[in-house]
């Protein structure tokens, strides 16, 4: 498909075009694209499943994926590489190295940040603090309190990424680990709500950073039944105003494109998550206006295999 056909018809999906707003002026194309890549879940995942493996065969593994990185770097010009949590646990290898060649994996992939998981926890707090020495990109979370851990300055809330003329703000957020970790495992992290947390970050990338768009990483899960407390990603969309686009995780969701929600004052908020084990890469290509107020998005999540 030629380019302006697809981004015509990627408008046309988003609602854009049915609302008027121009994409072209003087005939030529004036626009800033950034090519969002995520995953979700890989817990432990270094090498790709078995050939003989029933669901999964040959799928997933680190050397593919870092391959699939490496082609789109050279393809794209503002690429975001993000990981939403539960990175260590459920391979020999972790039981070893203790996430130290998670971290060493995706630094060498130049992963740009990461939010943390449940799992993330499994070596108790002493262990993560241990790995992240290993970790050549930013761990963000924004509602776990660590003041009075061995985690105290090793994490930040948010972090703005320039990416060409965009200004993109990444915040992370995680799930109440009570009842779900261990204890011993957190020791004195606080949690804190995870809702107002995300608006309060969110709030200041758009305003007091001026970020062109807001990202979430999320490890609250894609959605529950109803009645039940535990905040989601559709909850967290529908409460929130800032964000633009959620990358979660925790529930092992594959989407096969992006969620479309309303914010509380009406707005899209895109919400995506792709499976476990690092089967899928996701890809959300990002179209903006030169004044970067209006945008189109083409989601193109990619099934990692031998």
């Amino acid at each position: 498909m030629k380019r302006r056909s697809f981004l015509k018809n990627s408008l046309i999906t988003t609602g854009l075009m049915g609302a008027g707003y121009p994409l072209f002026a003087n005939g030529k194309p004036e626009m800033y694209k950034l090519t969002i890549l995520h995953t979700n879940d890989v817990h432990s995942r270094i090498d790709p499943f078995p050939m003989d493996d029933k669901k999964f065969p040959g799928m997933g593994g680190a050397a593919k994926r870092a391959q699939i990185v490496q082609q789109i770097r050279k393809e794209e010009k503002q690429v975001l590489l993000l990981d939403a949590g539960d990175i260590f646990q459920g391979t020999p290898y972790f039981n070893f190295y203790g996430g130290e060649l998670e971290f060493k994996l995706m630094s060498a992939m130049k992963y740009d940040a990461c939010t943390i998981g449940n799992h993330d926890f499994d070596g108790g707090i002493d262990g993560l603090k241990k790995q992240l020495t290993h970790a050549d990109f930013q761990m963000l979370v924004s509602n776990y309190d660590f003041k009075d851990t061995v985690m105290s300055g090793k994490t930040k809330p948010y972090q703005v990424f320039q990416k060409g003329g965009l200004k993109v703000g990444v915040l992370g957020v995680g799930i109440e680990l009570l009842g779900l970790v261990p204890s011993n495992m957190y020791g004195d992290t606080q949690y804190l709500d995870p809702i107002e947390n995300a608006n309060k970050y969110a709030k200041i990338l758009k305003y007091d950073e001026q970020c062109d768009y807001v990202i979430c990483l999320s490890h609250l899960g894609l959605k529950y039944n109803e009645g039940n407390p535990k905040v989601s990603d559709v909850r967290l969309a529908a409460l929130s105003e800032n964000i633009d686009l959620i990358l979660g995780g925790h529930t092992h969701t594959f989407l096969d494109e992006p969620l479309t929600l309303k914010n509380r004052v009406g707005k899209n908020v895109l919400v995506n998550q792709v499976g476990w084990a690092g089967i899928i890469l996701g890809r959300l290509d990002i179209y903006f206006e030169r004044n970067f107020k209006n945008k189109c998005v083409s989601c193109k999540n990619i099934l990692v295999k031998k």
